[in-house]
């Protein structure tokens, strides 16, 4: 089992910056793939950035590329996300996931977080 804890996020005005963070703990082994989603009122999850251990890849929706950067700290197992320039539509709920092979990830086979609002005003 891993467990996912997550900390950050809040409200901002637009143009403004959060940083998310989140740790791993448990079986980290099952951590190889982590990234972040997040859930607008009304709106389906989407997946808004990911990253493998060892930061060797790294993937980001249209919407936040250039804005929003996702590393990782292994010896630490947390992963974090950067957002600059924060637009009202980014406005949401944001889960940190993690899965143990690609594979899992892309099949929707993964860790969740609890989740953390950020609201950016206009």
């Amino acid at each position: 089992q891993v467990r996912l804890v997550q900390s950050g996020g809040g409200s901002v005005e637009a143009g403004g910056s959060l940083r998310l963070s989140c740790v791993a703990s448990g079986n980290t082994a099952n951590t190889f793939w982590m990234g972040w989603f997040r859930q607008a009122p009304g709106k389906e999850r989407e997946g808004v950035a990911n990253i493998a251990s060892g930061s060797s890849h790294t993937s980001y929706s249209n919407s936040v590329k250039g804005r929003f950067t996702i590393s990782r700290d292994g010896a630490k197992n947390t992963v974090h996300l950067q957002m600059n320039n924060l637009k009202p539509e980014d406005t949401g709920m944001y889960y940190c996931a993690a899965a143990r092979t690609f594979v899992d990830w892309s099949r929707g086979v993964r860790y969740w977080s609890q989740g953390t609002q950020v609201t950016v005003s206009s």
